[in-house]
């Protein structure tokens, strides 16, 4: 049947807003089994070359496959064999219809759908951007009517362009958590501030770092507030400036002299379709590292060093000195003077100042 205007209201809003719920697309699935009577609706997800019963899935009703493996049927990998992948986008199909492509298949199906107490099964193939491809599928007690296939033939251009949000929004979740992830690794942080050097967002790990430090207060849509009044007067100065001239060059800020921070205050380009004030500053920051935060064994790892030749190099890079190291690690001048010799002659470096370039632009600060 075709979608009626109440559909809008109980069937679409739900499927677009599904997306955001925390269990995905819940009260869509939830009203399309009320209005079909279906036992259980289930839209799933293949990802990569995974079974089918192994995908993700979504669902209304009973768990058929918890229901499955509670009466024995095991072999759920059986049902692989429907081609999932041949069905066209967008027409529905029974399952039914191919019962007699796989033998095997047939009496597994047969033995599945009469122990769940299942009748009859539709289903929909929806083709999403980059080759991902998703399934809507119903299942009765009783057979499924003219009137089932029909809504979910209306209902599928709608289920895939809402998918294909849900597909962007989870791409674009995963780029920015490897960010989050980076960034915090790297030590490095980001403040954006609008022309009243109000803070509008910033990276948690910079955000949670400042926070925890006298004298600052980082409340959103309020100005920074930092230990000395000097460097706000620059931060307003500056946020104003840039409001004025969007290409007007970098500048420099020490945010915290103990523990050090400094800061690049530069133009933002960020330009939001949407938001409550417009960010014209971009307050760059690296957190000082952690003492002993660099790994010893990564380092050797990525050099080829001995053990305990890169866990003087560690030393060495964080400003010790040789004697400082020889004893912090237990070993006599003599010793450290070789092994930092090796270090040298094994890296090509000159000296102190080289190691110490060396490792921080080596992978191992991101440990």
């Amino acid at each position: 049947m075709p979608l009626t205007i109440a559909d809008d209201t109980e069937l679409l809003l739900p499927l677009f807003a599904g997306m955001h719920e925390g269990q995905r697309f819940a009260t869509f699935l939830d009203r399309l089994r009320q209005r079909t009577g279906a036992e259980y609706i289930g839209l799933f997800f293949r990802q990569g070359d995974l079974a089918i019963h192994d995908v993700t899935e979504f669902h209304s009703g009973r768990n058929l496959r918890a229901d499955a493996r509670r009466l024995g049927l095991d072999r759920l990998d059986l049902l692989d064999r429907f081609p999932f992948d041949r069905l066209q986008p967008g027409r529905v199909y029974a399952v039914s219809e191919f019962a007699d492509v796989d033998v095997e298949y047939a009496a597994f199906r047969a033995r599945y759908i009469t122990a769940l107490g299942i009748a009859d099964e539709r289903i929909v193939r929806l083709a999403l951007d980059g080759g991902i491809s998703a399934w809507l599928l119903l299942a009765r007690g009783a057979a499924c009517t003219a009137a089932d296939s029909a809504l979910l033939a209306n209902l599928a251009p709608y289920v895939a362009l809402a998918l294909r949000g849900f597909v962007h929004e989870e791409r674009r979740r995963i780029e920015a958590e490897m960010n989050a992830v980076a960034l915090e690794r790297s030590g490095i942080g980001w403040l954006l501030l609008d022309r009243e050097a109000r803070l509008l967002a910033g990276e948690p790990g910079l955000t949670r770092y400042l926070s925890a430090l006298p004298g600052f207060a980082l409340r959103p849509g309020e100005r920074l507030v930092l230990p000395d009044a000097a460097g706000e007067r620059i931060l307003a100065e500056t946020a104003a400036r840039f409001a004025r001239h969007p290409q007007a060059p970098v500048r420099a800020l020490e945010l915290c002299a103990e523990p050090r921070v400094h800061a690049v205050l530069a133009p933002s380009s960020t330009q939001p379709a949407a938001a409550s004030s417009l960010p014209v500053l971009q307050v760059i920051c690296r957190r000082p590292c952690r003492s002993g935060a660099l790994d010893a064994d990564v380092l050797a790892q990525l050099t080829g060093l001995s053990r305990r030749e890169a866990e003087l190099a560690v030393r060495l890079s964080a400003g010790r000195s040789i004697a400082e190291a020889a004893g912090d690690m237990g070993l006599t001048l003599e010793t450290a003077r070789n092994y930092t010799k090796r270090i040298y002659a094994q890296l090509d470096l000159r000296g102190q100042g080289d190691l110490i370039r060396h490792v921080l632009q080596s992978g191992v600060i991101l440990v």
